[in-house]
């Protein structure tokens, strides 16, 4: 495998408030999408880039989940370490706890919740030949008022604005950033914002009035800051559109494939009965050991491990946590939409 000198920053911190009740019991990066926890793609992408030396922030509800789950790193091919924030203070202040660790080398920041699809090994070799201070990954949205926001100019960033109310432009800042050790240096004297967060937006901003030394690129391909409901649902059928080369595939593992009849654009996990008039999919991701009793239908929906869903219901658009069971009424065959938190019961 290409390895490079280079060390990567996993955020695994925040509350995930948007996405309650699927994180009153973990962090949001834990999540998963396609089988796989959302952060997982982050080390994966990383490790695809050639580095292999990465810390995880974590703080708060979860944190222990995170060790548990990931370890040392040694399962997924890299070397993890753990650095604790606190309480959250902003990705900036996360990001200056990592100083030590990062010990004077260009490095690489990607928050825990973000997904791409395509490789950053370009990215990576461009910013590493550069000369530049700091590099953004920016991604054209439809929604640039929720996102810290780039101004180009004579393909130049002019201005880097945190969540602007009126955008002038809809060039979003990722959660992927490439860093030198300059921005320590920038951080120490950075102000809280009005959330009392030290913002990584106004780092990059006052990066660059002290230099205009900022490169960005610009990614065509899929990427989602999974931040809402519907933002993990849309990654969910991305993956998965991604990883079932055709829409008539599904994913599944060998100790469910005796009980299975469905649609495709699905992946399902181990140990999984899922009854045969059951319709599955498409755009369905099922955990570990969960089961689907008769005429169930699921369509465009995340059900974690563990989970027990029966009586004919009609599931749509839904995320449905770890350990939860449904038991619908066979004569109601209106489509439901769930957002359910772990261990939840309901009877209809």
């Amino acid at each position: 495998m290409y390895v490079i000198k280079m060390k990567g920053i996993i955020l695994h911190g925040g509350h995930g408030t948007r996405l309650r009740p699927l994180t009153h019991t973990g962090p949001k990066q834990l999540l998963p999408i396609a089988n796989k926890p959302m952060s997982q793609y982050c080390i994966e992408s990383i490790k695809g880039a050639g580095i292999t030396e990465i810390a995880i922030i974590i703080g708060g509800l979860g944190a222990n989940k995170v060790r548990d789950y990931y370890g040392n790193g040694e399962n997924f091919g890299v070397n993890l370490t753990y650095i604790e924030q606190d309480e959250p203070r902003g990705i900036a202040h996360a990001i200056r706890l990592c100083k030590e660790f990062i010990n004077n080398e260009k490095f690489l920041v990607f928050l825990g919740d973000n997904i791409i699809q395509r490789p950053i090994t370009d990215f990576i070799d461009n910013f590493t030949k550069s000369g530049y201070d700091a590099t953004v990954l920016l991604c054209e949205v439809d929604n640039p008022s929720r996102f810290g926001i780039a101004d180009i100019e004579n393909k130049k960033i002019a201005k880097i604005t945190e969540k602007p109310k009126k955008p002038t432009s809809n060039l979003a800042v990722t959660g992927i950033y490439l860093l030198t050790p300059l921005i320590f240096e920038i951080i120490d004297n950075l102000k809280p914002s009005w959330r009392n967060e030290l913002e990584i937006t106004d780092a990059l901003d006052n990066l660059l009035k002290q230099n205009d030394n900022i490169g960005y690129e610009i990614i065509t391909d899929y990427w989602k800051d999974t931040g809402t409901p519907e933002d993990i649902l849309n990654a969910n059928r991305q993956v998965l559109e991604h990883i079932c080369t055709r829409p008539s595939t599904v994913i599944i593992d060998e100790s469910s494939k005796d009980w299975i009849g469905l649609k495709g654009h699905c992946i399902i996990g181990k140990n999984c009965k899922i009854d045969k008039s059951a319709t599955i999919g498409p755009h369905v991701s099922i955990g570990d050991n969960t089961i689907i009793s008769s005429d169930v239908v699921i369509e465009n929906s995340i059900i974690m491990s563990g989970c027990k869903i029966d009586g004919g219901l009609n599931i749509k658009d839904s995320i449905i946590s770890a350990n939860c069971h449904l038991h619908g009424n066979n004569k109601d065959k209106t489509k439901k939409i769930f957002l359910l938190g772990e261990g939840t019961k309901i009877s209809l």
